[in-house]
């Protein structure tokens, strides 16, 4: 028998399953191939979704909703094939979030790690446990498990951004929490810029104690990270898979710089060709400029500057950029490789 195979159901065989489920209990045999897959088996699919639709629709939600009736006014990326389940891939959770000019997402706090990347508007601002920073078009900014956060836009244009965070790992193990703070704005204890200048230099405080597993930086600015791929394309060493691929890490430790998302920003040269590559980590890529195709299992999705679009496990993608593009990236694969599961393959083309 192969392992995608299940015995026969017989007569007795019914009878004893149906007596069984009484005491709620299962036959491993009947369920095994369906359960221990021979390669990853998921309900997540490929899909794109454009920015102007969603602009569209986030905007229309600002006449019918505040920030703060809403909390959080955020239209949710559902994956075509987990509709109702509010994930973009099995593991990770993805929203657009509309700021309009004046107003304020209240403080609150939660057990689920958080990325916001900015895809519009400049200078609105959110604070994270009494650090406020201004916010700009890609810029990669975290907010640690149970860190009070909240959001403010004090500029004359809308401020939107993608959130990406790790609900359904939390939900997977009943773990979450949250609760609000007394008032709307959490008071500001801090400089904005003081946690770049103490942990993005290179350096760390001299008494320094790591206190928990995300990047004491929570805003990696675009302009940097920008810089550092300009400066490295002269070398011209391109990966045939990715370009030019940097991951965000955290000065401490030089690991990832959240412990369940791991994020990456990088380059295709303009006419870049990829050779074909899959990976175990269902990722979620974002255009910040460029345009061009991606193939994802088979189907091809042409993307421009701020789409958002998604690869399942498991399943291969090439990428082929008509002019030079940076393409920001959020997946699970830091959990993964924690876990030690993670499992990429490469193909050339």
């Amino acid at each position: 028998m192969s392992n995608t195979d299940k015995p026969a159901v017989t007569t007795a065989r019914e009878a004893f399953y149906a007596k069984i489920g009484e005491d709620h209990m299962t036959p491993l045999w009947a369920v095994m191939s369906d359960i221990i897959t021979p390669e990853p088996k998921s309900a997540c699919l490929p899909y794109l979704w454009r920015y102007s639709i969603i602009r569209e629709f986030l905007l229309e939600s600002g006449t019918l909703i505040t920030a703060k009736e809403a909390e959080r006014r955020v239209l949710i990326l559902e994956n075509p094939g987990l509709r109702g389940a509010s994930k973009i891939t099995t593991s990770i959770y993805a929203g657009l979030q509309l700021v309009l000019p004046g107003e304020v997402a209240p403080a609150h706090r939660h057990s689920q790690s958080a990325l916001r990347f900015v895809l519009e508007g400049a200078n609105a601002h959110t604070t994270v446990d009494g650090e406020k920073t201004l916010m700009n078009i890609g810029d990669f900014v975290i907010t640690p498990p149970m860190s009070w956060h909240d959001h403010g836009n004090q500029s004359n244009d809308p401020m939107i951004w993608l959130d990406g965070l790790d609900i359904p790992m939390l939900s997977f193990f009943d773990a979450s929490f949250a609760e609000p703070f007394n008032i709307d704005e959490q008071p500001v204890a801090r400089a904005t810029g003081d946690s770049l200048a103490r942990y993005g230099a290179n350096m760390l405080p001299v008494d320094f104690e790591k206190q928990r597993l995300t990047s004491p930086i929570f805003n990696y600015p675009y302009v940097r990270s920008r810089e550092a791929l300009r400066k490295m394309e002269v070398q011209e060493e391109w990966d045939p898979c990715h370009g030019l691929k940097l991951r965000y890490s955290n000065p401490v430790d030089g690991g990832f710089a959240m412990p369940t998302i791991a994020a990456f920003m990088q380059l295709l040269p303009k006419s870049f060709k990829s050779s074909s590559y899959r990976s175990t980590d269902a990722t979620i890529f974002v255009v910040v400029e460029g345009c061009g195709q991606s193939q994802i299992d088979g189907t091809t999705f042409d993307w421009g500057p701020k789409d958002i679009f998604v690869a399942p496990s498991w399943k291969w993608v090439t990428h082929e950029a008509n002019d030079e593009a940076i393409i920001f990236s959020f997946s699970d694969r830091v959990a993964q490789q924690k876990l030690g599961f993670w499992r990429e393959e490469r193909q050339e083309n």
